[in-house]
């Protein structure tokens, strides 16, 4: 559609399209509103009440579109959101690229493919387009916390970590992942092992799952982690426990202190912290327009999300080979996790016609 009225000719103001109006899309925009830089001019989604609902609610008074393209070509937005199921993120990427956005903040995981992951950095690293994936949690204040009492060694040399994830690797297993290496100071990892179980499944976004995952991996530094995802005998909802030399700390996805222990100083209590969610988005919009602005690296970069992704697909690659996965990732295309329910699929429709 046309839209109603001419672009912002505020050069000082960032003009802003959100691509996908549902739940995410929301987040984003409680972010975006909060930052005087940003404007919202422009909604797209593939139901046209849902993008007009999410404009009523906040009063953006934006342009309202169904088709993506259509306002990519009419807006020519400085920053678009991508809140879409994973499986679009590439295409629509490449349509923000060539329409020349300059900042994308895009919904996790980056693809539901080892060969889309890698054209997404291949692309981002063609253009130069400030690219970041929402591990929004990493600006949790517990989070944040628990960072500065590691780096301060308040629970002595980092031994291992153990992460929780509900319910499958790939969409959510790249929260914990992700938590991990901000809690290791980005410290790359060396090796995998997993396991998967496919008895049960689920299906987040389009993209089929396992119902179970349990991997070992190892940072180059030593530390040493363990992750599960599933419902089943879960020590943490959602989380991690970091074992130091000296104590230990259990925090959840969002922050939350489970329970903080210092062995030399039993009445050492955590220190209190917000635990304001809206705070995650408010600081995922602030740093990365920060960045657009200074140059720098956003917090929640592709490339931090690419080393999260390359994990989890080494993960499954895996359980695939039935073998240890050395990284960097090599020698994998598509997503190992779909050859293995494939070969699931064709055992139970053999056997049952046997």
């Amino acid at each position: 559609m046309k839209p109603d009225s001419s672009p912002q000719s505020d050069s000082s103001v960032l003009r802003v399209a959100v691509l996908g109006c549902g739940g995410r899309g929301r987040e984003h925009v409680l972010g975006l509103v909060a930052d005087s830089r940003a404007k919202i001019v422009a909604l797209a989604d593939v139901k046209r009440e849902t993008a007009q609902a999410l404009d009523t609610e906040f009063n953006l008074d934006a342009a309202i579109y169904t088709d993506i393209e259509g306002l990519l070509c009419e807006e020519r937005p400085d920053i678009a959101v991508i809140a879409l199921w994973t499986g679009l993120h590439l295409s629509v990427l490449r349509a923000c690229i060539a329409a020349g956005v300059r900042l994308v903040l895009s919904e996790k995981p980056m693809a539901a493919t080892w060969d889309e992951t890698l054209e997404i950095v291949r692309l981002a690293e063609l253009s130069g387009i400030v690219l970041t994936f929402c591990h929004q949690r990493r600006f949790a204040e517990g989070n944040l916390a628990v960072r500065r009492l590691l780096e301060a060694g308040q629970f002595g040399k980092i031994e291992r970590m153990d992460l929780f994830s509900p319910p499958h690797l790939l969409d959510c297993g790249t929260h914990s992942v992700d938590q991990a290496l901000s809690f290791n100071r980005e410290n790359p990892v060396t090796w995998v092992h997993g396991a998967v179980d496919l008895s049960t499944g689920v299906e987040f976004f389009a993209v089929p799952a396992e119902g179970m995952f349990t991997g070992v991996f190892v940072f180059e530094n030593g530390v040493k982690a363990t992750i599960r995802t599933g419902r089943l005998d879960m020590d943490l909802w959602g989380g991690i426990r970091v074992t130091g030399d000296e104590g230990f700390v259990e925090v959840m996805w969002d922050g939350e202190i489970r329970r903080a222990v210092v062995y030399k100083d039993p009445d050492w209590t955590f220190p209190v912290v917000n635990d304001d969610h809206s705070i995650q988005m408010k600081e995922t919009v602030r740093n990365a327009i920060d960045c657009l602005l200074s140059g720098e690296e956003p917090e929640l970069s592709y490339r931090k999300a690419f080393r999260a992704a390359e994990i989890l697909f080494a993960l499954y690659e895996s359980a695939r080979r039935r073998e240890r996965v050395t990284l960097p990732l090599e020698g994998v295309t598509g997503s190992p996790l779909f050859d293995l329910l494939a070969e699931r699929d064709k055992h139970l429709v053999g056997a049952s016609k046997r």
